[in-house]
């Protein structure tokens, strides 16, 4: 035991990697970005002039080769979301029912814009999936597309600033039939300027509507359980807590309110579903009205 204590004193010991050999080596980039505030502060800064950029992908009805059934609901969530993400200030772009090849266009222009003057960037695609993939309008994609052109080695003026997507899509063809669960209900700075190299993943918040493997569930007029749940909680408590204390509140939403009803289709009939929240944020995120 003395021995590991001794080691892990030697500031002269090494950091090592457990995959050695697989992966080649990287270069250091030379990108540089740029953040307002200090390093140890808990709270990204909203404070960049503008609040940033929000993209929103909706996929209502796709190619025949596809094979993929009509959305029909998904408008009721993209109404909500550009209206709701209008209303904390962000500058909304909706797209509807693109191609593979124009999704992939739009994500790599807006990595390449400069947000320099803007605090974070937002992301909604809802369209059909499975686990690692999405589907444009004519072909799928994976979704670490997604993501990829807003790393912070690809896009240094969002770097170390919170970047959010949130994917409303089929992550399988499992279906959650939910527990039973008895509640148990009881009576009783200056001026100074610091820099820091920050991995180029960092500062990313993914939500997906489900867990790995599972369906996700959209009502054909209301929408989707999680949009409905987000922008509704967006709505009343955006203000109040930090992003994700809400999410909480999100998960909870979906899966204590909602139940599949399709009683013609006993095998789908009363299932329940959760959200997946994927987060390498290294701080809170708390908005302010505009």
């Amino acid at each position: 035991m003395s021995d590991i204590v001794q080691a892990m004193a030697d500031s002269s010991l090494n950091d090592d990697v457990d995959a050695r050999g697989i992966f080649g080596k990287t270069k250091a980039p030379d990108v540089v970005g740029s953040v307002i505030g200090s390093l140890e502060s808990e709270d990204y800064s909203m404070k960049y002039g503008k609040i940033g950029k929000c993209l929103i992908f909706n996929h209502k009805l796709f190619e025949p080769h596809t094979r993929l059934n009509d959305r029909n609901g998904t408008d009721a969530d993209a109404a909500r979301l550009y209206c709701r993400f209008r209303e904390l200030g962000f500058e909304v772009t909706l797209f509807t029912d693109l191609k593979v090849k124009e999704v992939e266009k739009e994500l790599l222009k807006a990595g390449k814009d400069d947000h320099k003057d803007y605090s974070c960037f937002v992301c909604c695609v809802l369209s059909h999936g499975e686990q690692g993939i999405l589907y444009a309008a004519d072909a799928q994609y994976k979704t670490d597309r997604v993501f990829a052109p807003f790393r912070g080695d690809a896009c240094p003026s969002l770097a170390g600033k919170p970047k959010l997507f949130f994917i409303q899509a089929c992550q399988g063809d499992r279906l959650d039939c939910g527990v039973n669960v008895k509640c148990r209900i009881s009576s009783d700075s200056g001026d100074e300027k610091e820099a820091l190299r920050i991995p180029t993943h960092a500062d990313f918040l993914i939500v997906y509507s489900t867990v790995p493997g599972f369906y996700s569930w959209r009502n054909t007029t209301n929408g989707s359980w999680f949009i409905q749940s987000l922008c509704a909680t967006l709505q009343k408590y955006a203000y109040d807590i930090d992003l994700l204390q809400l999410l909480t509140i999100v998960n909870r939403r979906v899966a204590y309110d909602f139940e599949s009803f399709t009683p013609t289709e006993a095998d789908m009939h009363l299932k329940k579903q959760v959200p997946c929240i994927t987060s390498t944020l290294t701080k809170n995120i708390r908005f302010s009205p505009p």
